[in-house]
């Protein structure tokens, strides 16, 4: 949580300098562009408290260690036509309310995986469910194993959001320009779970499980007005205190946490007011 909140700073610090040198004459970008992108991200996650509720029991894990699980880069499936969204990926598409504001709607399909082996804190009841995790547990230690519990979201821990963004060019250089983006924004999470706790049949679909808040900050190289590449961090808080884990509507569990991203995307414009004159006249 440390190193998020300096590496946060550090990037808001970088952000404000740069902006003092900002181009202040028309950007690339023109009020009615319309862009899309498409790209890959890696994550970082805070350790988290994970509570789970049932009929014959009730339990929280605390101080969880969970990771991203990014797909080994090769054309399938990053580039396979059937399988392009199996990695973490980023899909976003916004439009132009200025020439330096933009809002936008995008998914970042993350994964969430708890790594097994860890020992963690046990604080609660578990009771009737044939297996040696039976107990009564008060600030307790368990070590996370396949029968006791596998929580992922993987399928993925996706976080379905809008954004408003600013737009600034650094450096004009003609036919290629260097841009700053920066912005905020807010959405809700629609994970596709994959948990087995102790050896309950798992839900494995898609949940409305909550919301979350983030903020980013990025680096755009565009070329011939209408191709970019970009390079964003992105950093936010999620709550979920709705994740469904098996198959009975009786069981769920809740957690927080923050998290960051490290994505590259590759995207495309177009100014659509300039293209409606056009054909206009």
């Amino acid at each position: 949580m440390r190193s998020i909140l300096l590496v946060g700073v550090l990037l808001w610090s970088i952000q404000t300098g740069l902006a003092q040198n900002t181009v202040s004459t028309d950007s690339n970008s023109e009020k009615g562009s319309l862009y899309f992108y498409w790209g890959w991200n890696r994550g970082w996650y805070s350790n988290s408290d994970i509570s789970f509720s049932g009929s014959n029991y009730d339990f929280e894990l605390t101080d969880v260690i969970a990771k991203d699980r990014p797909s080994e880069f090769a054309f399938d499936p990053y580039f396979h036509p059937g399988r392009f969204t199996i990695p973490q990926t980023n899909f976003r598409i916004g439009y132009f309310l200025s020439p330096n504001w933009d809002i936008s709607f995008g998914v970042d399909h993350m994964k969430y995986v708890v790594q097994t082996n860890q020992a963690v804190g046990i604080s609660g009841f578990i009771e009737n469910s044939n297996t040696v995790y039976d107990g009564l547990y008060s600030d307790d230690q368990i070590l996370i194993k396949d029968d006791f519990l596998k929580f992922e979201h993987t399928d993925g821990l996706n976080y379905i959001n809008v954004e408003l963004r600013r737009f600034d060019t650094l450096w004009d250089l003609n036919k290629v320009k260097i841009n700053l983006t920066e912005g905020f924004g807010l959405g809700f999470l629609l994970p596709k779970t994959n948990t087995t706790l102790l050896s309950k049949e798992k839900h494995d679909e898609f949940h409305l499980s909550g919301f979350g808040l983030g903020s980013m900050i990025g680096l755009n190289v565009s070329f011939f007005e209408h191709f970019f590449i970009q390079t964003e961090f992105k950093g936010g808080y999620i709550n979920m205190p709705d994740i469904r884990t098996t198959m009975s509507s009786e069981d769920s569990a809740s957690q927080s946490f923050f998290f960051t991203q490290l994505n590259i995307v590759f995207g495309a414009s177009i100014n659509t007011n300039k293209r409606f004159k056009s054909n206009k006249s």
